[in-house]
């Protein structure tokens, strides 16, 4: 539980980024697939559109409007450290699987958080494409499209699938590797985690230097469906720190999530 807000109801910041969440979905949408403008930031290394900017605005507009209090961190708004002094920040990202966007794949979504004292308690994740919708408040069920959803059960005997990049998986050790099956890649790091938390896949490896802003949501939401995302000595995730980047990570179930980062730990 997270420190000081056990006794606090976050439902009505759920409802507020859940609309708001909703609105940059549907402006994104408007731009996905008509080849909008494209620019390349972290010298050259990542593309940011037209899209990004609009539904950052929209989400920018809508939220601090109705929490002027609290602060904010988005992927496309430059860094301002009033943040770190606010108990209560919005975490976003307008269009996480800005790749997929482009190339007019359907993975994609818009992450909003609410994050109180390092720790999300309100998430949202919306796929418009693909017409879902991801949610979940501290302490509550995880739902999609308004359905609850949980972690996929221990299957003996089943290899368990897993998204991770190639040059994770040879981290594995042989006995380890064999008992896995390396699912297609999917762009979006925040939507790959919602499918751990919806049973799809059985858990998923984080590469170093993914961003607040690629899990706040995603986490919040695999934690109230059963599931964890840690860093490889165990530990949650904090947030709204000055450094906003992570190492690698594993996200899973709960049977799942100790062998992985057991295995990855063990040369």
């Amino acid at each position: 539980m997270v420190e000081g807000s056990g006794d606090r109801d976050w439902s009505d910041d759920l409802a507020l980024i859940r609309q708001a969440a909703r609105e940059a979905g549907e402006i994104a949408l408007g731009f996905f697939g008509n080849a909008p403008e494209v620019w390349w930031k972290n010298e050259g290394r990542s593309p940011v559109s037209a899209a990004d900017f609009a539904a950052n605005d929209r989400l920018q507009s809508i939220l601090l409007k109705a929490r002027p209090d609290y602060g904010w961190l988005s992927e496309e708004t430059d860094d301002d450290s009033a943040r770190l002094k606010a108990d209560t920040v919005f975490v976003i990202d307008p269009i996480d699987g800005t790749r997929a966007f482009i190339a007019r794949e359907k993975t994609w979504c818009v992450s909003v958080a609410v994050v109180h004292k390092g720790a999300p308690v309100a998430g949202v994740l919306f796929a418009p494409a693909l017409e879902e919708e991801f949610t979940a408040v501290l302490g509550g069920t995880a739902f999609k499209n308004a359905q609850p959803i949980s972690v996929a059960p221990e299957r003996p005997g089943e290899l368990r699938q897993i998204a991770v990049a190639e040059d994770m998986l040879v981290r594995f050790p042989k006995g380890v590797r064999e008992t896995l099956q390396r699912i297609r890649h999917v762009p979006s790091l925040a939507y790959r985690l919602a499918m751990v938390a919806d049973g799809r896949i059985d858990g998923t490896v984080v590469k170093r230097n993914s961003h607040d802003w690629d899990l706040a949501a995603a986490d919040l939401i695999l934690a109230c469906a059963g599931g964890r995302l840690t860093d490889l000595d165990g530990n949650r995730l904090v947030y709204n720190r000055a450094d906003v980047k992570h190492g690698v990570l594993c996200g899973a179930s709960e049977h799942v999530l100790e062998s992985l980062v057991a295995a990855l730990t063990s040369g």
